[in-house]
């Protein structure tokens, strides 16, 4: 089927995708390597050293340079700019290039920029205007200078829906295969206030360890992984953080922001921790006794493990 170069576009490379669209005043160097599908507008620039994948969209006013690599499905919206070189001199060449990676989904807003040798994750969502001075999860949605993580996307692709906790004790199904949200017994009088939980009442398994996580920065997550066998009650005891469950097919999001709120989270549940408050004190509950051969830390692999 072949490509669609405009009369006024420079395609230097021989290795342009069928069915991609190359507008006017782009420039396309000949090392470069474009993928089936894609919309290169007007007035980009692409190196030697860079390859695109199949259906992405480069927006106009963007250059790629040497070391970029982006995957399938990629948006990179207008103006944005990406760097490869750390501490530029005139004249002077760096001996080797960062590589920079955009991940397979993921999106970038007009005007974001992309300091050099960092990966932004699958199906993630950067911000118009953001810097982005370090990695980016997947799924994740970040924004501002520097950025920080504001939120998580879901299974669609648009935010992960938000779960409320009951306002009195009770324990609550959620669309999340396996996965409760309880509202434990909460008693306040003129001393101060108490919140507690039973075995197999309110935790709905025998607790062998127990963890915490605390003095985590805003801008960073925790935990992206699930379990093979482990059972975990995760609990707020202080601040509030924000949880993400997963199992393959539906996603839903947890605001802990109470000591009396805690989430079961069952094996096989894929769990993400972020939106730490600065003072928050995540304690975790769990079933057995550290087994790093228990975790799965590869979502693909997870994935593939569920649908089994």
């Amino acid at each position: 089927m072949g490509f669609f170069q405009h009369p006024a576009a420079v395609v230097e490379s021989g290795c342009i995708g069928d069915g991609t669209r190359v507008w006017a005043f782009a420039h396309i160097l000949p090392g470069a390597r474009i993928g089936r599908g894609c919309n290169i507008c007007d007035h980009t620039f692409i190196e030697n050293d860079v390859v695109v994948g199949d259906r992405v969209t480069v927006k106009c006013g963007v250059q790629l340079w040497d070391g970029i690599e982006v995957e399938d499905d990629v948006f990179i919206g207008p103006n944005v700019t990406f760097t490869n070189d750390p501490f530029p001199r005139s004249r002077e060449y760096q001996k080797e290039i960062p590589r920079t990676r955009v991940r397979k989904g993921a999106s970038i807003g007009a005007n974001a920029t992309i300091l050099p040798g960092l990966t932004i994750g699958e199906r993630a969502m950067v911000g118009a205007g953001a810097v982005v001075t370090h990695d980016v999860p997947s799924d994740t949605i970040v924004a501002g200078n520097p950025v920080r993580i504001i939120g998580y996307v879901g299974i669609s692709g648009a935010p992960a829906s938000t779960v409320a906790a009951p306002r009195e004790p009770a324990r609550v199904t959620t669309l999340v295969e396996g996965v409760t949200l309880h509202r434990l017994p909460l008693l306040d009088d003129l001393r101060g206030s108490l919140s507690f939980g039973e075995v197999n009442v309110h935790v709905p398994f025998e607790v062998k360890r127990y963890f915490m996580v605390f003095g985590v920065s805003t801008q960073h997550i925790r935990g992206e992984h699930a379990h093979k066998t482990l059972h975990q009650f995760l609990i707020c005891a202080h601040g509030s953080c924000h949880l993400v469950a997963d199992d393959g097919n539906v996603r839903q999001e947890f605001v802990l922001d109470h000591p009396s709120i805690g989430v079961h989270l069952p094996p096989r549940i894929w769990g993400v921790h972020y939106k730490y408050s600065p003072d928050a004190v995540l304690l975790v509950l769990a079933s057995g006794p550290y087994h790093p051969d228990d975790y799965i830390r590869d979502y693909s692999e997870f994935l593939a493990l569920r649908k089994k």
